[in-house]
């Protein structure tokens, strides 16, 4: 075993970030997020927002993120509705027409490479493509289970099943993906997390980079991460806490806890060959919770 003292954004210069729990909840910034990525920037770390959501497009992803502070472009922000498009285009001809059940992050990510988004049925798609899309009327997810019944394949942004929002947990898009399975039989190829094609199109952008995830779920920002081969930094601000960790199974371990975002900045020592996830800043100082080996 070796064991170092130097903090997580010393070691990491290519932070993969979650948003919904990590950076913010809804509209609101989650306290203290950021002025602890502008530190972290400072640093010298690149930041990528990774996110599950596919219901807004990278430019409004990144609007939101300015206005709280985070000045951040487009190409910074990498969303399931991409990579489900990306999934798509790859096994479509040019200009194909996918039928659409989500938002306008999804329908954008499709224009994107070249697929035509379409809402008729009777406009002859070759796929179905699905994403959390609040505003998507009942009627386009009857139409779209009668033709994933008939036999059209379907790519699923994400599986989430829940979110957070300022009032509380939400359902996610996983409850409408989870519906249109039992419906039809099928299961969807899925293109978010804790699926790979996510991470590979983020790290696509940054070829080498020592990357962190960090994320609020074992089940999809962690258990991605694992899946990946990226070490991970689950933080408390979100949807899983310490009692999460200590009953998830290997494959959703983080290698770091930390309370919030601040952890990047906490020395710890890493102890190659541990099981349990090391835990910073407060946590480590308080004791609080078990964390199982």
């Amino acid at each position: 075993m070796s064991d170092s003292a130097c903090s997580l954004i010393e070691r990491y210069d290519l932070l993969l970030l979650d948003l919904d729990g990590v950076v913010y909840r809804g509209p609101e910034a989650v306290p203290g997020a950021p002025d602890q990525l502008l530190r972290a920037r400072d640093a010298g770390a690149e930041l990528l927002f990774v996110t599950n959501n596919a219901a807004r497009t990278p430019e409004q992803v990144a609007q939101h993120l300015t206005e709280l502070g985070i000045v951040t472009g487009a190409g910074d922000v990498v969303t399931s509705a991409q990579a489900a498009a990306g999934l798509l285009a790859a096994r479509l001809p040019a200009g194909a027409p996918v039928f659409l059940l989500g938002g306008e992050g999804l329908r954008a990510a499709c224009l994107e490479v070249g697929l035509t988004p379409v809402t008729d049925p009777d406009a002859a798609p070759q796929a179905v493509v699905s994403g959390f899309g609040p505003q998507m009327p009942w009627q386009r997810a009857i139409d779209g289970a009668i033709l994933i019944n008939a036999g059209l394949p379907w790519v699923a942004a994400n599986t989430d099943g829940s979110f957070p929002t300022e009032r509380g947990l939400a359902p996610g898009h996983g409850a409408l993906v989870e519906l249109l399975s039992r419906f039809t039989g099928v299961t969807p190829s899925v293109a978010g997390k804790p699926d790979r094609p996510l991470f590979d199109e983020a790290l696509r952008r940054f070829p080498g980079a020592r990357a962190l995830m960090i994320g609020d779920r074992l089940d999809t920002d962690i258990a991605g991460a694992r899946a990946a081969g990226l070490d991970s930094l689950l933080v408390l601000t979100g949807v899983d806490d310490l009692d999460a960790v200590a009953a998830a199974p290997q494959s959703q371990r983080p290698t770091f806890v930390g309370t919030d975002l601040g952890a990047l900045f906490e020395p710890v020592p890493h102890r190659e060959g541990d099981q349990a996830p090391a835990r910073l800043g407060a946590l480590a100082s308080e004791g609080r919770g078990t964390v199982a080996p």
